[in-house]
């Protein structure tokens, strides 16, 4: 094994730092994509909600292989054509931004009502009620469920191999395929997968939660 890593660590590594890549990318439109159809789903507008529920049960409702074949392989014939690696992220983060749009707008519902009725009291505007008030409640409520949500969300960059992104599992594979061993390629890819997850995304999430509870006076 030890042998293996010498020879092979270098080209996982490389693929473990595209992993990352893609997962920030990822991340960051998930939380934009789940943030705006959270709240288009509350909204008064019912063509800005219909949009919303559209999306929401669109990619929650189908696989985010097909979704990702979609935006590589189908959008191009629209005149829409996306790199691979932009390819990746892009599907990845709408797919986990629409089960992240149901933990927004359950944890705005969750707020106690008394706090949007000290916004109507104080005169505020709709936008910064939200924004002051609500919100800041609401993302407490949010962060235990999107730590999961983000260890899910790494898992599924997985997946951008098969689009010939060369990200960890694409390396793994390519390893694999020129070696034949198995059991050291891909048990090295998941170390790196169980790594990520638990040494760096979770305790991550954690010290956030613990971050905003002490901001509101909640630790």
């Amino acid at each position: 094994m030890w042998e293996f890593l010498q020879t092979y660590g270098p080209r996982l590594l490389d693929g473990a730092l595209v992993t990352c890549a893609q997962f920030i990318l990822a991340a960051l439109v998930a939380c934009v994509a789940a943030l705006a159809a959270g709240l288009g789903r509350l909204s008064s507008l019912w063509p800005v909600r219909s949009l919303s529920v559209v999306y929401i049960e669109l990619f929650r409702g189908t696989s985010l292989l097909v979704q990702l074949y979609w935006i590589f392989f189908v959008l191009p014939l629209f005149g829409i054509s996306l790199p691979k690696f932009e390819a990746g992220f892009l599907s990845v983060g709408l797919n986990v931004g629409a089960y992240g749009a149901e933990i927004v707008r359950g944890a705005i519902q969750a707020v106690p009502r008394g706090q949007w009725e000290a916004g109507y009291a104080l005169s505020m505007s709709p936008a910064k009620r939200m924004r002051r008030i609500i919100l800041p409640q609401a993302l407490v409520l949010m962060l235990p469920p999107w730590g999961n949500l983000m260890i899910e969300l790494l898992k599924g960059t997985a997946l951008v191999a098969l689009i010939a992104v060369p990200d960890l599992m694409f390396v793994a594979k390519q390893i694999n395929g020129a070696t034949f061993r198995s059991a050291e390629a891909f048990g090295a890819a998941l170390v790196i997968y169980y790594l990520l997850a638990r040494v760096l995304i979770t305790p991550a999430m954690r010290g956030l939660e613990r971050a905003m509870a002490r901001r509101l006076g909640r630790a």
